[in-house]
């Protein structure tokens, strides 16, 4: 119970990183007015191969009574664990943005950066960065369970 207590903290820190890589990556994106969906890829991209390197290092590490590990396996089942947390957020993305309209949410402190000078931090902008936030409450607990009972799992040798 309490190494499963300190596998979550470590996964969680992992995931701030893995969210900071992510957000400033779409956030730069979307400054420089790229699409969200393309700007959320690239982003989701470059944060796996963070998640892999802190993951199999500090999080799930290998424990010495298990089978190796294969790097470009572990890699792979990284990617496709979090491919479809990425889906997800990819699908809510477009629900937030294009059905709910969360940038109408954010006009007011949109008009507030305008009217000082920062035009580029619309309500549009800050809408996307929004919803961006937002999809993290259903997607990380999606991606530890992944990642913990699929992606980093590992056969204990019974010899």
């Amino acid at each position: 119970m309490k190494k499963n207590i300190w596998q979550i903290i470590k996964f969680a820190l992992v995931g701030v990183s893995n969210t900071i890589v992510s957000e400033i990556i779409y956030t730069i994106l979307i400054f420089f007015k790229v699409h969200y969906l393309p700007a959320s890829f690239v982003g989701f991209s470059l944060s796996v191969l963070n998640a892999y390197y802190w993951s199999n290092k500090y999080v799930f590490k290998e424990q010495e009574d298990a089978e190796k590990r294969v790097w470009w396996k572990v890699l792979l089942k990284t990617y496709v664990a979090y491919l479809w947390g990425y889906l997800v957020s990819a699908l809510l993305l477009v629900f937030w943005i294009d059905f709910i309209h969360v940038s109408r949410w954010m006009e007011p402190l949109g008009n507030r950066f305008i009217s000082a000078g920062y035009e580029r931090f619309d309500a549009q902008f800050l809408g996307s960065v929004l919803a961006a936030a937002l999809n993290l409450m259903i997607t990380v607990p999606m991606n530890y369970l992944t990642n913990k009972y699929w992606a980093y799992r590992q056969k204990r040798n019974d010899n």
